[in-house]
């Protein structure tokens, strides 16, 4: 148990020191958080009311999409993973360690946003605060299930690029967090469901315990979990 902890605290310092993963976990989503953050308030004041979920969301999309599956592809996509072998450590135990410290990175940053958004652009604050902390990890935790997905699949970091970059913007483009999904034609408006972004706002604008939003979210965990398992299995053979 010491060993499994030592590694959870020695990937997350890694990924602090992996430039690239400390942009899309930090950098790019807090300083999209205050220069998006006053104009959306300036254009219309009632974006107020849900500025922290909506940044929330940008923020811990593309950490999970853009950042957690990069330290993966750069282990099961090289040489690196035949050291575990050789040292008897599990190659799940990577993914396990990444899934955690992509958690803790994207929970810290989801409070700075929570908690500098109403003194800098006097935002509403959820009501009910256990409620919008449970959504939150909901959410996180279903992204960074997605972010895991594709850093097994794949095995190279510019086709993880792409990849990623086809899966992160739909999913703000349609989520509702720049604007009404009402706005969007009926089958994009569909399309948007697919992508946990959609069902992360949902619930964390929700101020009741709403299961029918929740399934979404469980579902492509699940799906997502299962995936990965069977990939790392795949892996583990070869």
């Amino acid at each position: 148990m010491n060993a499994f902890l030592y590694g959870v605290v020695l990937h997350w310092k890694l990924d602090i020191r992996n430039k690239g993963v400390l942009l899309t976990y930090y950098v790019v989503p807090l300083v999209f958080f205050a220069f998006m953050g006053g104009i959306f308030t300036s254009i219309n004041p009632i974006a107020k009311d849900t500025l922290i979920q909506s940044m929330t969301i940008f923020g811990v999309t593309m950490g999970a999409i853009l950042g957690a599956p990069t330290p993966l592809v750069e282990l099961y996509g090289s040489e690196i993973k035949k050291a575990y072998k050789v040292g008897g450590i599990p190659l799940w135990v990577a993914g396990v360690n990444n899934f955690i410290s992509a958690f803790v990175h994207l929970f810290i940053m989801s409070l700075v946003i929570f908690f500098i958004a109403p003194l800098a652009f006097n935002t509403k604050i959820p009501e009910n605060l256990i409620l919008y902390f449970l959504y939150l990890g909901i959410f996180i935790i279903a992204c960074v299930a997605v972010g895991t997905v594709l850093g097994v699949l794949i095995k190279s970091t510019s086709k993880l690029t792409m990849t990623s970059q086809f899966i992160f913007l739909p999913s703000i483009m349609l989520a509702g967090i720049m604007f009404p999904v009402n706005m969007l034609p009926k089958a994009l408006e569909s399309l948007g469901e697919i992508f946990p972004a959609t069902w992360g706002f949902k619930l964390m604008t929700s101020e009741t315990f709403d299961v029918k939003i929740i399934i979404p979210l469980v579902i492509i965990m699940f799906v997502s979990i299962c995936i990965s398992v069977y990939e790392l299995s795949r892996i583990n053979l070869e």
